[in-house]
């Protein structure tokens, strides 16, 4: 394991990458401030959803979130120049984390793999070459890195298309329902937009899906069909970005092909200046040890931590319960309804809340089909009431549909939201399970 994970290769790849992964950064940051994003998700809104346990990050939320995420993509283009990288890559990795588990109204699976991707590039040496930091410090530059950089990126690459491609292996998605639905809302679209709405195309979809993300990291590794994989990587991707609009994600996944073409071919078309590395050394680190245990630990819950739903009661698409950092990517739609009733426990008064009064139009569609953020309602309306001096209990009536099938309660009217607890990794017996999904 020493020698596969701590053999010197050539370091072609990363260098190249974490220019790319600095400037895709950058634009994830800025472009979040650009478009509009940090407005909708953190500036207007009175609150956000945050993971729950994280509620002392709310203190960010707010008009500050704009130089939050100005000062993130100025650390990005640092990544990018490889300057003061370390300190850089730890200032992003930190501030992308704690926005991540600030907001779950706008939760992408995507925003967490960049979390990880942080984490690798703050451990990977990518700043030995073609960098500002080894500009001003020769002894840092290096030709090679540990070999432990390729079997992290493939490894993690594997786990998560293989299970968003056996995610998708269920009954609304394989009769292509799921893809008619996502592409309802695309008729508008240029030229394609017609195309997109044919039958055909949804079951092309469907089936493409499951096998471009089962196959793709396979077939880029064997080095008769890596051509042509990439070649469909690009149009795959490059659909996903237009008709879909996810942000760098696209962008950052064909940029980890660099990874599995030959480190001889990458330094060629990109660093033709740098020495290439080409010694057969194994340098073993003082911490080897130490780093080989991270390694297996990091591996057996990025295995595990996906299938969580399988020991929890009910169905994961429509409990949500271990849906998220499960790359369950795009594959249902949500649709709901909830009344929450406050109830005085002194005078028994009944009040309706009006959650517009509360929440933007995107939260509101939130707490209505997610139980988590349900959950999170209902507690901050009952702290909202005590500091007015009142003790209350919080009902909800709701309703959900998936798929755009019936619609089926979610949570139990008769439980008290205010006094209930929230379970990470168990059912929460207060969301119902109907025996029809």
């Amino acid at each position: 394991m020493k020698t596969l994970l701590f053999k010197q290769v050539d370091n072609s790849a990363l260098i190249v990458f974490r220019i790319i992964f600095g400037l895709l950064i950058t634009l994830e940051a800025w472009g979040a401030i650009a478009t509009g994003w940090v407005k909708r998700v953190f500036v207007e809104p009175q609150f956000t959803f945050n993971f729950i346990g994280f509620d002392f990050l709310q203190v960010f939320v707010g008009p500050f979130m704009y130089g939050y995420y100005l000062l993130m993509g100025g650390l990005g283009l640092m990544v990018c120049l490889g300057y003061k990288y370390r300190w850089s890559m730890g200032g992003y990795t930190l501030l992308w984390t704690l926005s991540y588990l600030m907001q779950k109204s706008s939760y992408n699976n995507h925003y967490y793999l960049l979390i990880l991707i942080c984490i690798f590039m703050l451990l990977a040496p990518a700043h030995t070459y073609a960098s500002i930091d080894a500009k001003r410090n020769p002894s840092l530059r290096s030709n090679a890195m540990p070999n432990w950089v390729n079997v992290f990126i493939i490894l993690q690459l594997f786990i998560v298309y293989t299970y968003a491609a056996l995610a998708k292996i269920y009954p609304d998605w394989l009769q292509a329902k799921v893809p008619e639905i996502l592409m309802a809302g695309k008729s508008h679209y240029y030229i394609v937009g017609d195309i997109l709405q044919q039958k055909w195309t949804h079951y092309v979809i469907a089936y493409f899906g499951i096998l471009f993300d089962l196959l793709v990291v396979p077939l880029l590794l064997y080095k008769p069909t890596r051509k042509y994989i990439f070649f469909f990587s690009v149009f795959f991707h490059l659909f996903n970005s237009i008709v879909f609009q996810i942000g760098i994600f696209p962008y950052l996944s064909l940029a980890f092909s660099l990874f599995f073409f030959p480190a001889e071919k990458v330094h060629r078309w990109f660093l033709k200046k740098k020495d290439f590395y080409q010694e057969k050394v194994v340098q073993v680190p003082n911490y080897a040890s130490a780093f080989q245990l991270f390694i297996v630990v990091w591996f057996i819950f990025q295995i595990g931590l996906p299938l969580r739903h399988w020991f929890i009661p009910g169905d994961v698409l429509y409990t949500e319960e271990g849906h998220r950092m499960s790359w369950r990517m795009m594959l249902r739609t949500k649709s709901g309804h909830a009344t929450y009733t406050v109830v005085d426990t002194q005078t028994g008064e009944k009040t309706i809340v009006n959650k517009a009064n509360y929440l933007s139009s995107k939260q509101m569609r939130q707490a209505t089909t997610k139980p988590d953020i349900i959950w999170q309602f209902a507690q901050r309306i009952a702290r909202e009431y005590a500091q007015k001096g009142k003790n209350v209990q919080v009902f909800v009536r709701c309703g959900i549909r998936v798929n755009k099938g019936p619609y089926t309660p979610l949570i139990n009217p008769e439980v008290d939201l205010a006094a209930a607890d929230w379970n990470y990794f168990k059912h929460n017996n207060w969301i119902l399970l109907p025996q029809n999904l």
